[in-house]
């Protein structure tokens, strides 16, 4: 499996000929971004930093498209999404955070939910996490350092920072928190099961390639 990152929560998830897309970045938005063919786009806000399932249309390959709860199959993945609210500019949206097992690798990508703790309901569906994805600038002013508290909570093998600003504050926070100050990013993370093996919270920062 390889990941990389095109900014903000723009992801693309690569196992084989299977693309999947977090997050595409939208026309409207003032975001750089990037165009590549997807197989599955998953959107986990109707906002324009978050919904450009246009961007990951090319050539042959048009995406199935996820937006919102419930539970998705495609390509033989199985995806649960589970509601929450978030604000973003002073205005309410419904975020979705999705689950889903790739590779035997169990994915958990928190969109832009920026509470101090997951609601209860979530536990009902995540069981345990490999890799966990989590915004730390907050729209709803949760600190980076909330933000690594609440990642640590769900005791993922791997977490993923994103949506962090350009002067990198939030992120060296972060990594603070996580006590992984001398970090450097790389531009793809490449990951097997088996290299899973004794992490514990381990935080990979990827640069963007947008």
């Amino acid at each position: 499996m390889i990941i990389t990152h095109y900014g903000k929560q723009f992801f693309k998830v690569q196992l084989g000929d299977t693309i999947i897309a977090f997050n595409p970045i939208g026309k409207e938005s003032k975001l750089k971004s990037a165009r590549f063919g997807a197989d599955v786009a998953i959107c986990s806000v109707n906002h324009q930093d978050y919904n450009g399932v246009d961007a990951v249309v090319y050539g042959e390959k048009e995406p199935f498209v996820i937006k919102g709860p419930g539970e998705y199959e495609t390509r033989g993945i199985f995806i649960k999404g589970i509601p929450t609210e978030i604000v973003i500019s002073g205005k309410k949206y419904i975020n979705t955070i999705y689950y889903f097992e790739l590779d035997s690798i169990k994915i958990c990508f928190l969109g832009a939910y920026a509470g101090k703790q997951l609601p209860a309901v979530t536990n009902e569906v995540i069981e345990d996490i490999d890799i966990l994805f989590v915004a730390i600038d907050g729209n709803e002013g949760v600190t980076p350092a909330e933000a690594y508290a609440l990642a640590v909570s769900l005791e993922p093998k791997v977490i993923i920072p994103m949506d962090y600003d350009d002067n990198g504050k939030a992120l060296k926070t972060f990594l603070k928190e996580g006590d992984s100050e001398d970090l450097k990013p790389v531009d793809k993370y490449t990951i097997k099961r088996k290299d899973l093996e004794g992490c514990e919270g381990d935080i990979v920062v990827l640069d963007s390639q947008a």
